[in-house]
């Protein structure tokens, strides 16, 4: 037989922070792209891959997404 989860009303601490990831809508449009040749660390293409692969996702999608984010936080 399972444990009983006890809940109290104890108060929670909690912190609200911005929301620097973009909305879905705003990922599913198609942008005007620019071929680029990058040179990139093993440590960064081999972290954009395994998360790509977790997600089913493209890893230079990925990365093109973070660096628009950068750009938008800087603008």
């Amino acid at each position: 037989m399972k444990k009983k989860i006890k809940y109290s009303d104890e108060p929670m601490a909690f912190e609200v922070i911005d929301d620097i990831l973009p909305s879905p809508d705003k990922l599913a449009f198609k942008e005007d792209t620019v071929k680029v040749t990058i040179t990139l660390s093993k440590d960064s293409v081999d972290f954009f891959k395994k998360h790509a692969k977790k997600y089913n996702a493209r890893y230079q999608t990925m990365i093109r997404k973070v660096l628009d984010r950068y750009v938008q936080h800087y603008k």
